[in-house]
């Protein structure tokens, strides 16, 4: 198909006249920021199906449509591909599979089943997606604390040799069925139950298909082994596995490592110094999107599911010592008043944070989350707990790009990409905005090993946005986390428009993507 999509592209270039019609769509007057991190400059693109056909002066080369756009003072730029998403039960579902709140920030690939968590059964979901259709392109991980539970459910003891082969086998076949590589949370439960070592030998697996390790650190603060040790842990899978590791939403999380950036920059730097291939994502909000049982109860608590930490609450002598735990926790984030609760079945909680709760229960905060956890269930949560000196200097490192995290609740589902956009290059610049196109398009495509998007070039995939500088902005908050963001104005997914006039078509155009056709696309 590229070869075709080139020897075409060619033609035209070289015989405009050899046919009437020479692409499908011309949007001609644009700034074009290619995705490579050059500086934009203006030139007109031709699509022609799903393949990019022509970037240049189109009336020098004579090249006709059948629909011109004209994107006079608009950016024209490569869609978006964010490497860290939660969009797997979206894509999944009949009501939400056009995902229009990516599409609306210029998003066209998603990548989903991240922080170790989501189903194992990659090929069966990949294939469901080709049948039901989507409406971004979307690339898989295998979750290793999926993997881990389907092997030893939430116990926290060390994988027999039995059991870590089990283990690895379900890590080969989620990479033979096209997964992109692995993932992992290991601050949540049963991923934080595993060793380095055990991460190390599933890590093997996936590396032997060409894969990349994905991770939610096992500490982005001071929770266990501390946010340095952590990263440190990361460029040792890397070291001996021998593969590329990626590190999702980089942060220094909490009081305890402020100004921390710093160092973390130093130590990836050093690593890719010494030949490790070693990337980053970050989300531009200063609060990070969890759950109240991830951000404060410790993770021995959880050992057993559910029912054993609900025994741990009810048992006098280990509440004393789980609340004192918790409390702790509280602290690292900030305190109670930068705990927000952003969704929950219980209308009164939605909206509250843990000190206003705890008021109005007259209990303390902990008190109050532990009444919560017990009678309503686990609930999503906004803390508040980064540094906006830390997340300048993350931002600014060569080798972080951008994602959302998405999540219920948190604005940075439906915000991301426009809000770095209006926030960090249009009104503060901490970034020019070839770097934060780049840094959106053309480096996760490499990062993630996603072949032929993320650049407006001949021959490639046809994901293409054109949007408004001067009006494009998140309208997401912590209290309207559901706004669609403003300013993108035509969005192309594979080459079919997915935003017309900057409203979305609800054509599912996007496709599940699979390693083994990265590579030979």
């Amino acid at each position: 198909m590229r070869r075709v999509a080139l020897a075409f592209a060619l033609a035209i270039s070289a015989h405009p006249a050899a046919a009437q019609t020479a692409a499908d769509v011309l949007i001609i007057g644009g700034t074009v920021y290619d995705g490579s991190g050059a500086a934009g400059r203006r030139a007109d693109v031709a699509i022609r199906a799903d393949r990019i056909v022509f970037v240049g002066d189109a009336k020098a080369a004579r090249i006709s449509a059948a629909r011109t756009i004209d994107a006079t003072g608009l950016i024209v730029a490569p869609g978006f591909i964010d490497p860290h998403t939660h969009t797997q039960s979206d894509l999944s579902n009949a009501t939400r599979r056009a995902n229009v709140d990516y599409l609306m920030q210029g998003v066209t690939t998603v990548v989903t089943n991240n922080d170790g968590s989501g189903p194992v059964g990659i090929g069966a979901l990949l294939a469901r997606w080709d049948s039901t259709g989507i409406g971004t392109n979307a690339a898989l991980f295998v979750p290793q604390g999926s993997v881990r539970g389907e092997v030893m459910g939430m116990s926290d003891r060390p994988p027999t040799a039995s059991q870590l082969q089990q283990m690895k086998a379900l890590v080969e076949r989620g990479m033979a069925e096209g997964a992109i590589g692995m993932s992992t949370g290991l601050y949540y439960a049963p991923g934080s139950y595993s060793s380095t070592e055990e991460v190390i030998e599933l890590a093997k697996v996936t590396a032997a298909h060409g894969g990349i390790y994905d991770t939610h650190q096992r500490d982005e603060s001071s929770y266990t082994i501390g946010l340095l040790a952590s990263v440190r842990e990361v460029l040792r899978i890397s070291r001996e596995a021998r593969i590329p590791v990626h590190f999702s939403h980089i942060k220094a999380l909490g009081v305890d490592v402020f100004g921390d950036a710093d160092t973390v920059i130093s130590l990836i730097h050093a690593a890719q110094r010494e030949g490790l291939t070693v990337s980053a994502c970050q989300y531009p909000y200063d609060a990070s999107g969890t759950s109240l049982v991830s951000a404060l109860v410790p993770r021995w608590a959880e050992v057993g599911g559910r029912d054993s930490l609900l025994a741990r609450i009810a048992d006098p002598a280990i509440h004393a010592k789980l609340a004192a735990a918790m409390r702790e926790n509280l602290r690292r984030r900030g305190g109670a008043s930068a705990m927000l609760i952003v969704s929950s079945r219980q209308r009164d909680l939605e909206g509250r944070r843990l000190d206003a709760i705890g008021e109005m229960r007259n209990v303390e905060p902990v008190e109050a989350a532990l009444q919560i956890i017990r009678s309503v269930g686990d609930q999503s949560v906004a803390s508040f707990n980064m540094n906006g000196k830390d997340m300048d200097a993350f931002m600014r490192a060569d080798f972080v790009t951008t994602c959302s995290d998405g999540s219920d609740g948190h604005p940075r589902k439906f915000g991301t990409f426009p809000k770095k956009i209006r926030d960090y290059v249009l009104d503060r610049p901490v970034l020019s905005m070839e770097r934060a196109i780049a840094a959106g398009s053309g480096q996760p495509a490499r990062d993630m090993q996603i072949v032929e998007r993320g650049k407006i070039a001949v021959g490639w995939f046809a994901d293409v946005i054109v949007f408004d500088p001067k009006t494009i902005r998140d309208l997401a908050t912590y209290a309207a986390p559901e706004r669609l963001a403003v300013g993108m104005r035509w969005v192309f997914v594979n080459g079919r428009v997915a935003v017309e006039g900057g409203k979305a078509t609800g054509v599912l155009a996007g496709r599940a993507l699979r390693l083994a056709k990265h590579k030979t696309s």
